[in-house]
């Protein structure tokens, strides 16, 4: 799916739209994405400030996405676990950028190449329009090459095991 395209989906998706996010650019290889929280009247909590939620909403789905686009469909990729620690108050657009690295992808392919899940972890920082952080979130991501393309496995026999 071309990122523009993949872009355009998220923006008319019922979630981000109803929260407020919108996603400004995907690059054409998946490896970096920028989002934004922009925070109207009707988009605030009781003190005026970002819901928690939807801090947390505009991280939810970019580093499991964009692993599916750049390890393919040999693998699995599913969001694993998620926190969130609230630094500051924002009232303003905030924004999250995430990047995938070479080293990264080629981490994460040796690790599985043998069969085995590999858990990497990411780290993402919400700013302000000042580039104060407001909210850091680490994502945990499990990654594991799909039954059909694991090698076989052999015991010291030479004999392949199930």
């Amino acid at each position: 799916m071309p990122a523009w395209f993949f872009r355009l989906m998220l923006n008319v998706w019922s979630p981000f739209r109803g929260a407020g996010i919108r996603v400004r650019h995907v690059s054409k290889d998946y490896r970096h994405v920028e989002v934004v929280l922009n925070a109207g009247r009707l988009k605030r909590n009781y003190v005026g400030t970002h819901f928690g939620g939807s801090l947390y909403a505009m991280t939810d789905p970019f580093y499991m996405l964009m692993l599916l686009h750049n390890l393919g469909k040999d693998y699995w990729v599913w969001d694993k676990t998620a926190s969130i620690d609230y630094l500051t108050a924002a009232n303003g657009p905030v924004t999250a950028h995430f990047r995938l690295s070479d080293g990264q992808l080629d981490e994460i392919r040796s690790a599985t190449r043998d069969g085995d899940k590999h858990l990497p972890e990411f780290h993402i920082d919400i700013t302000d329009a000042a580039g104060t952080v407001v909210a850091r979130v680490h994502r945990t991501i499990y990654v594991r090459l799909k039954k059909h393309r694991r090698p076989v496995k052999t015991d010291d026999s030479g004999d392949e095991s199930l």
